[in-house]
């Protein structure tokens, strides 16, 4: 039995919604969603799981046949989903009406329940969120018997809020595979045993690494999965970078240094940067025109001016720098205060020149 195991789509979330690539991010995730259907029809899967938060909200009618059409074009695969925290299952929700196509199975129910493909003989068991914290270790209590099936258990959460799990309860809870949702990270938790699919795209710039989909196959005599294949799906990745500079690093050339470090690894990336060293203390970086050119979600300036405290202090022994100096300087100063300090002499400096 073959089957792409996926999750945490986020259909309708806006990621970097304060950047002007926001709505491009929207599309991705649509787009990328779509090539996870045709990537199931060309491996041939009997199965797609999604595993919680195919939807970011409540979907829409319109939502629901969007995705609906294209469950419709891999009409062997059988798709069963259920619902995460994100797209809980409400009185008044949309899919609870709503007609699906014959090779879909949405899991509705709140408590465990199983179903099972004969003529694949699998049985898959989950359950779907109809709030949005369940701090109940539902799925710990999952087991499955020894009957001759496969057995699949689909789940989503992991954390203290949503649904925590028992890692070694459920090693031993008998199913073939436990596809999880809800940590955007993929991971195996057990090798060909259990895994968090995480996002098929990355939903903000703290979800840096690879995304996409696992693809596994379960041999129908031992009912063990045999393989287990991470997929990359992401149309891009969010990529944080460190800058080293100098005090003898020019504006110009660290610009350049930017965009090189951005050409090498793709301009449909998108990137966070720290610059971090000694700077010129006459020197403050301004990289406002990288902004327009790339899509940088941050730059972080975490450099340092490098001032000669000591000759500082020689030459100001008795004002209010050389008392600055005094009061603030000492070993292993913490980042904020060596911050203080560094803005306070600058700005002292300022007013000294404004004066002269």
């Amino acid at each position: 039995m073959k089957f792409i195991h996926t999750g945490d789509i986020h259909w309708g979330m806006s990621p970097d919604s304060d950047k002007p690539w926001s709505r491009e991010r929207a599309r991705d995730i649509r787009d990328t969603f779509a090539a996870i259907i045709e990537k199931t029809r060309k491996t041939g899967a009997d199965c797609l799981f999604i595993a919680g938060d195919l939807f970011h909200r409540q979907p829409l009618q319109k939502d629901l046949k969007e995705v609906n059409y294209l469950f419709s074009t891999i009409p062997g695969v059988r798709v069963i989903i259920i619902a995460g925290n994100h797209d809980r299952i409400r009185l008044s929700s949309a899919v609870l009406s709503f007609s699906w196509c014959p090779n879909v199975t949405f899991i509705d129910s709140e408590e465990l329940t199983s179903y099972y493909f004969r003529d694949i003989n699998t049985e898959v068991t989950g359950f779907s969120y109809h709030t949005a914290e369940i701090t109940e270790p539902r799925l710990n209590q999952a087991y499955a018997p020894h009957d001759g099936r496969i057995h699949i258990l689909i789940g989503h959460g992991g954390d203290l809020n949503h649904t925590p799990i028992d890692k070694a309860a459920l090693a031993d809870s008998g199913f073939s595979y436990i596809a999880l949702g809800h940590i955007h990270k993929p991971e195996v938790l057990i090798e060909r045993k259990m895994a968090y699919c995480g996002s098929p795209e990355p939903l903000d710039k703290t979800e840096t690494g690879a995304h996409g989909i696992f693809y596994g196959e379960i041999n129908p005599s031992t009912l063990l999965v045999t393989k287990l294949e991470f997929i990359p799906m992401s149309k891009l990745r969010y990529i944080p970078l460190i800058v080293n500079v100098t005090p003898a690093t020019t504006n110009t050339e660290l610009c350049l240094k930017m965009s090189h470090e951005i050409d090498k690894r793709g301009t449909d990336n998108i990137y966070r940067f720290r610059v971090r060293g000694m700077r010129d203390p006459d020197i403050t970086f301004d990289l406002d025109s990288l902004l327009l050119r790339y899509k940088i979600s941050d730059i972080l300036d975490e450099s340092e001016p490098e001032y000669d405290f000591s000759a500082l202090f020689a030459e100001h022994p008795s004002d209010m720098i050389g008392f600055y100096i005094r009061a603030l300087q000492k070993p292993d100063m913490s980042p904020v205060e060596k911050k203080a300090l560094f803005y306070g002499i600058h700005a002292l400096l300022l007013t000294t020149d404004e004066r002269s």
